[in-house]
């Protein structure tokens, strides 16, 4: 629990679980505040309905614009889509934007904690810190959320493990259900708001209208190949493609066909059979531990993608990465996503780390 009177930011976008979180804390008897991010033209329209509950909850709202900063999240969407990768904005944009340049604002206006209505755990434990790390560093697990239908903890995978002790994630202890109710009960007006199932930044959902307006270089055709080579097709673009997809490839095989590779280089799209996307290892680099850092392999759960419910595998640290070794083949491990790694801890699964995911094996 926060002491009373602590000094909290509450995000909030105007939806009803960053409402709802921010209410409860007021209840709480917390002081708090609240920021609203403008990190594109397409999410500025939200503003508004922030404001609203800002002032139903009599707290401050500040408006932090972060548009020249989330450049760089759009530089690394389409970078990634140029290499042949398929990016996950949302991860890094927590690290960079809600978890980075957020909580510093916060910090710096006297925030000694920071709420978010995302849906994942935090557990204290008693454990003895480790001492390089402070006083509060390491005291503090990451964990799936009650309702794992709407667990956002894979989402955090990357953020810097120092912030934890810092964080206030209410929605972790209930579900999608109970919140509505409670923003109901609470006079929020924001319990029939719908889900957001978008990228903030892409209109409709239309990445590649984003994409090809932003690099219009990305737009060149090429070959749609099986995987001996033979030709099948052509493409106006890699962007078009991401591992595993079905639909929308425009090549009749007579059973179906998926992509299986899509080499950025060469400008070509592989297709192949459903056993061609089951692989049984993984590479990931640039890996992000949310605890001490482990030396020896370890036995977790391992999410590749978000929603995915996991699967077991073995982790192998090394020196640059780390090496996932699957019990049984998964499917369509896509380089460009993060893969996250969990514990069981009792009845709770804890968020260990997380890295991007290079390439793959077996």
């Amino acid at each position: 629990m926060v002491a009373e009177k602590k000094k909290v930011f509450v995000a909030l976008s105007g939806g009803v679980d960053s409402s709802t979180t921010a209410a409860l804390l007021v209840e709480a008897g917390l002081a708090c505040e609240s920021v609203f991010i403008i990190t594109s033209e397409q999410n500025r329209p939200a503003q508004a309905d922030a404001q609203q509950v800002a002032e139903k909850l009599c707290i401050k709202l500040h408006v932090l614009d972060l548009r020249g900063e989330f450049e760089q999240i759009l530089d690394y969407f389409c970078g990634e889509y140029k290499r042949g990768r398929t990016p996950n904005p949302c991860v890094l944009c927590n690290r960079q934007i809600k978890f980075g340049r957020l909580w510093d604002f916060a910090r710096d206006n006297g925030a000694e904690f920071l709420a978010t209505g995302h849906y994942a755990k935090l557990i204290s434990s008693r454990r003895r810190a480790e001492p390089e790390q402070g006083k509060q560093n390491g005291q503090v697990g990451l964990y799936e959320a009650v309702d794992a239908a709407k667990d956002q903890s894979y989402a955090l995978s990357m953020i810097d493990r120092n912030i934890l002790p810092y964080l206030i994630l209410p929605m972790g202890d209930y579900l999608k259900r109970q919140t509505r109710e409670m923003a109901a009960k609470l006079g929020l007006g924001t319990e029939q708001k719908p889900e957001s199932q978008e990228i903030c930044f892409i209109p409709d959902d239309d990445y590649v209208s984003v994409l090809e307006q932003r690099c219009p270089e990305v737009v060149r055709k090429g070959r749609i190949v099986d995987s001996s080579g033979n030709l099948l097709g052509e493409h106006s673009g890699t962007h078009r493609f991401t591992i595993g997809q079905r639909r929308g490839l425009r090549v009749a095989m007579g059973k179906p066909y998926y992509v299986v590779k899509i080499d950025a280089e060469s400008n070509t799209i592989t297709l192949g059979p459903k056993e061609e996307l089951m692989h049984t290892q993984l590479w990931a680099t640039d890996v992000n531990w949310l605890i001490p850092e482990p030396i020896s392999p370890f036995r977790a759960k391992v999410k590749i993608r978000y929603n995915d419910k996991g699967a077991s595998a073995k982790i192998s640290p090394q020196q640059h990465g780390v090496l996932v070794d699957f019990d049984e083949p998964n499917r369509a491990i896509t380089p460009g996503q993060v893969v996250a790694f969990y514990v069981q801890e009792g009845n709770n699964s804890r968020l260990v780390g997380g890295g991007w995911i290079e390439r793959t094996g077996g």
